[in-house]
């Protein structure tokens, strides 16, 4: 693929996975019950406000909203919509606050029992408080390339919460990649939606989840953390394309690239996630604008900033992956140790099984035959991992497109897909 090509992708919006960190696994909250909104009149400062010193509530409270007009969704869709912010849990096990957009369209459920829902994650959209997805839906637009998708979702009847992921609040950082604040924040707007005042949607609703590449990410995620953490949510299927799922050879591959402005985007987000280990005194000048930088750029802006870039050109030392990885923080625990655990795959079993993560629907993986980003043996490898846990998968890996393409491509199946999940069609998989 041609240069021109290549950057024309990046700028549209490609969602890049880098390796970020977590340790994600379920986590026991506190039960303190937060007040209830007493109507959907919060301003749109207050559902961005700073998050308090204290968070107040358990995981899924709805703490503000407010009615929204997605206009940047395609289609002329009746529905109502709303801006909303929740109470969440992040990689920690501490109470945090997300933001997020519920959409529920006004055509009658005509499927079997209470309208489903849809939690989504969209693809990579800078980490500049701009570039929050409910914000771009409700007309601020930047580079924001996911409308097209929620159109089809909302065209077959199902409710949307679509997340924004953690770090968009005024005075954060989006902590880009983190795998237990994504599939947290994904599982607990659905059950922020269903407490609208004056909303329709109900505890008894089919859950399916649905991200592409950051939110692929997301998506299984969500999907692997279901069961410990939102139980009483009955999850029926998950969708999840373009998906890093080992961290690791996606950077290597992402280094120096076109595309290595997702790099910045991944160290400052792990620095937002992970603040005790070292960060700041590892970078240099050019390192220091480069937080600045990831701080206020989207997409687009991210991509040109740091065209080519390598990560040694960030550090003191020039320190490559493989060294950063060896960089240690309290208690000996390694960057490299924290990046291992994010690995999409590990410790998943069936509903019956004794494994860490239970999965018990069907899930769909995908990937573009030109995919040019995120490299095949990684998504490839996620596949094999699901299918060797005995995880009804269906995989499929020839749209004739490349990486962001294929999003779109796939949008179609992955609608098909959810909908055969609501109305109860069985899925054979085909690994």
């Amino acid at each position: 693929m041609r240069l021109r090509s290549l950057f024309t992708t990046a700028a549209l919006g490609v969602a890049l996975a880098i390796p970020v960190v977590a340790a994600p696994q379920a986590v026991a909250v506190p039960q303190t019950k937060a007040a209830a909104p007493p109507g959907c009149d919060a301003t749109d400062a207050e559902i961005y406000a700073e998050p308090p010193a204290t968070v107040r509530g358990n995981p899924g409270d709805l703490l503000a909203c407010r009615p929204a007009k997605l206009t940047n969704i395609p289609g002329g869709i009746p529905m109502q919509a709303w801006k909303v912010r929740y109470v969440s849990t992040d990689v920690k096990g501490a109470k945090n606050v997300v933001t997020g957009t519920v959409a529920v369209p006004d055509a009658a459920w005509d499927g079997d029992g209470s309208r489903p829902t849809v939690a989504f994650n969209p693809g990579t959209l800078g980490s500049g408080l701009q570039c929050a997805f409910s914000k771009q839906l409700a007309g601020q637009y930047v580079d924001m390339y996911e409308g097209g998708n929620l159109q089809r979702f909302l065209e077959a009847g199902h409710a949307v919460a679509a997340t924004d992921g953690v770090g968009y609040l005024n005075g954060q950082v989006h902590t880009y990649m983190i795998g237990a604040n994504a599939g947290h924040a994904l599982l607990d707007i659905v059950r922020a939606s269903r407490q609208i005042p004056g909303g329709t949607l109900t505890a008894d609703g089919d859950v399916g989840i649905s991200g592409y590449s950051e939110g692929g990410a997301a998506a299984l995620w969500g999907a692997q953390l279901a069961a410990s953490y939102a139980p009483e949510l009955n999850v029926v299927g998950a969708a999840a394309g373009g998906v890093p799922g080992d961290l690791k050879v996606t950077a290597k591959a992402l280094n120096g690239s076109l595309f290595a402005g997702f790099l910045a985007d991944a160290l400052v987000g792990l620095n937002a996630a992970y603040p005790e280990m070292p960060f700041d005194e590892l970078m240099n000048e050019r390192g220091e604008r480069a937080i600045a930088d990831v701080k206020s750029n989207c997409l687009f802006g991210t991509l040109a900033v740091f065209l080519g870039a390598r990560v040694e050109d960030f550090s003191t030392d020039g320190l490559t992956l493989e060294q950063l990885y060896a960089v240690e923080g309290p208690g000996g625990v390694t960057w490299g140790e924290i990046v291992d655990r994010q690995k999409l795959g590990v410790g998943i079993g069936t509903a019956s099984s004794n494994a860490k993560y239970k999965i018990g629907f069907p899930v769909f993986q995908y990937r573009g035959w030109f995919e040019e980003i995120i490299p095949h043996e990684t998504e490839d490898a996620t596949r094999q991992r699901y299918c060797d846990a005995g995880i009804n998968t269906t995989w499929k890996n020839d749209y004739p497109a490349e990486h962001l393409s294929t999003d779109w491509a796939a949008a179609r199946d992955v609608t098909g897909f959810l909908d055969d999940r609501f109305t109860g069609k069985p899925a054979e998989g085909n690994c």
